[in-house]
């Protein structure tokens, strides 16, 4: 869909600008005054991870004159493998300054600013109200619907962007215009029904494509120029090397959007068998260990996937994949005489699995709170993390 431009041009370029910008300037369709508009713009990223880093770069280079950074992690080895504007001599800093540094190595003339903060209901009207567009680069839902809603109730467009092993999803979302992203998804997926990248993986080089459509829409909103996304989705098979574009109307019988809401709540982060299930069934990573230092006899049983276990694992733990068991085709490999304990990266599949065998009537088991993740950061620090 074609829109007007969001923002109006600067008063000016200076030399320098005109110099940077040049190969700008002489297509047409941005010239002078698109170039104006792009340094009159502020554009805000959540998050500076695997779609956050190219999209930050590109705008950067670009000449959107204000870019803000919601960011509240610290670079990690494994973030290496896909979010680029981090570096080796990032491991341990803030997310947040790693990329507003690298956004002054590629354009000292644009202005970061940093919101090192969780995204939340207090802050994020606060922080989105201070820009003309947010581009969404998050990796849980709970998140999505918040940044949908704020920008719903304060009238702001969005470019919002998915990744998953190798498929990828782009599309923009402005309520006054066109859908929201509640058009698209309505309501969240059961908890546990798509894992994360964390948990499926992603291959790295998805997150340039895909934050390079967003980096695009974002200057084609902030220009005016040629048709967005809005309105569209557009979906990407990286082994098949295919894009298609799926067509996204406003749902007449959608709910309108008043408020903010409970988003973890509404999105299930944990269900409320699991909730149920983990209470007083819980232990953490050094009550594992002192039952194994103890000499306890007990099934440790690891409900990740084969590939996250050839990576690290807990010592003396057993491999049943979570689909397994929730399926009920392993039930037949749990131990009736001994407790269960089980684990997974972090706690959250673990829980689900929890409250499966204990419906199950395996009543003696229990789960790691943290799983792999705490046990390598507390127990056994020359253990990777991933």
């Amino acid at each position: 869909m074609s829109l007007p431009p969001l923002v109006e041009p600067a008063a000016d370029l200076s030399i320098d600008e005109v110099r940077r910008y040049s190969r700008h300037l002489i297509i047409p369709d941005v010239g002078m005054d698109g170039q104006k508009r792009l340094k009159n713009a502020k554009v805000l990223a959540v998050g500076a991870g695997g779609l956050g880093s190219p999209v930050l770069m590109y705008l950067a280079a670009a000449g959107v004159g204000t870019l803000g950074i919601v960011e509240f992690d610290t670079v990690d080895e494994s973030n290496l493998q896909r979010q680029i504007i981090h570096g080796q001599s990032d491991i341990g800093r803030s997310k947040a300054q790693s990329a507003r540094d690298s956004i002054k190595e590629i354009n000292p003339l644009i202005d970061v600013r940093l919101h090192e903060t969780r995204l939340d209901n207090e802050n994020v009207m606060e922080i989105f109200s201070q820009y003309d567009l947010i581009v969404d680069g998050t990796d849980n839902f709970a998140t999505r619907y918040l940044v949908n809603d704020a920008c719903v109730l304060l009238g702001k467009p969005y470019v919002w962007g998915s990744i998953y092993r190798f498929d990828g999803q782009v599309s923009v979302f402005w309520n006054e215009h066109g859908p929201n992203y509640r058009d698209l998804y309505p309501v969240p997926p059961p908890p546990g029904m798509v894992p994360s990248c964390a948990e499926g993986g992603v291959l790295g080089v998805l997150c340039a494509t895909v934050g390079a459509i967003q980096a695009t829409e974002a200057v084609k909103l902030i220009t005016g120029i040629g048709d967005t996304l809005l309105g569209r989705l557009m979906v990407y098979d990286a082994l098949e090397m295919t894009f298609r574009t799926i067509k996204v109307r406003k749902d007449p019988e959608g709910e309108p959007i008043t408020e903010l809401i409970d988003y973890d709540n509404f999105c299930g982060v944990v269900s409320v068998e699991a909730q149920e299930a983990a209470a007083g069934s819980t232990i953490t990573v050094d009550e594992l260990k002192d039952m194994m230092d103890s000499g306890k006899e007990f099934d440790l049983i690891d409900v990740r996937e084969p590939n996250e276990y050839e990576i690290v694992s807990i010592p003396g733990a057993r491999l049943i994949p979570k689909d397994e068991i929730l399926s009920g085709r392993a039930l037949s490999e749990l131990p009736n005489d001994k407790p269960i304990v089980l684990h997974c990266k972090t706690g959250v599949r673990s829980a689900e699995v929890l409250a499966a065998i204990k419906a199950a009537g395996f009543k003696d088991a229990v789960h790691v709170q943290g799983g792999v993740t705490s046990w390598a950061t507390r127990i056994d620090k020359a253990l990777p993390t991933y």
